[in-house]
């Protein structure tokens, strides 16, 4: 068993499931993978299980209904913690997130981050297919929860991530509350709160080209309005420190 698995959640991916797992599968560096389903009602499962036949680093953790990005991470980190895993990673399946960049992520934690970020805005903007209106909300939402929260991590909203298994036992992942694309800023600040070491990797973003995006008003409303409150609650919580 690899010490790495790279967690993908998936609700309607058939487009992207097969070529996203044989892209990681295939890399120099060996990662397990381990596919958290929201009950895909395109056949999404199906797929993934014909594909455990030819690769047996690869799970399923197959869940009742969508119930929200945060929770399907949360459940895959549960897991992978049950079976020991060293680096944990989240991913999309959509290729929005280039698997190369894993190597990247998991070396900048090998050499002492706590967490490493593959970041759109580290080195300026670099996004791919999106519409000029996104690239201004994205960079500045990130702006906006810098200046809320005071970290100084410049994409906030990233998904691209890599934890160690000391960061996610330590924080308590049951006072993660976000579901939306808030849970990637929750997870970060938690993480900066404890004193864990934030790290950066610069990478180039490009927009799905199969598939529908996950992203709605309702989201990006938590995200807003969750930033404050949970600024407001961090006041009255104790922060373990980082040992």
């Amino acid at each position: 068993m690899s010490k790495r698995i790279v967690i993908i959640p998936t609700y309607n991916e058939k487009e992207n499931i097969e070529a996203i797992i044989r892209k990681v599968v295939s890399l120099s560096i060996l990662f397990d993978i381990l596919v958290v389903d929201d009950n895909s009602p395109d056949g999404t499962a199906t797929i993934i299980k014909n594909l455990q036949k030819d690769f047996s680093q690869l799970h399923i953790l197959e869940r009742k209904e969508k119930n929200g990005l945060g929770t399907a991470y949360i459940a895959g980190f549960i897991w992978c913690l049950q079976n020991n895993y060293d680096f944990i990673f989240e991913m999309d399946a959509d290729f929005s997130h280039n698997p190369d960049d894993l190597i990247k992520l998991y070396q900048a934690c090998e050499n002492g981050a706590d967490m490493s970020i593959g970041s759109r805005y580290k080195t300026g903007v670099n996004v791919v297919n999106w519409p000029m209106s996104r690239v201004i909300l994205s960079y500045y939402a990130s702006a906006y929860v810098r200046i809320i929260t005071g970290m100084k991590i410049r994409d906030t909203t990233a998904g691209f991530v890599c934890y160690t298994k000391k960061l996610l036992q330590t924080i308590n992942l049951d006072k993660i509350k976000f579901r939306g694309y808030a849970f990637q800023i929750e997870m970060k600040f938690t993480a900066w709160k404890h004193g864990f070491k934030l790290e950066e990797v610069p990478i180039i973003f490009t927009d799905r080209t199969k598939g529908e995006s996950k992203i709605s008003n309702g989201i990006i409303k938590e995200a807003v309005w969750g930033v404050l409150t949970m600024k407001i609650k961090s006041w009255f919580r104790k922060y373990e420190p980082n040992k």
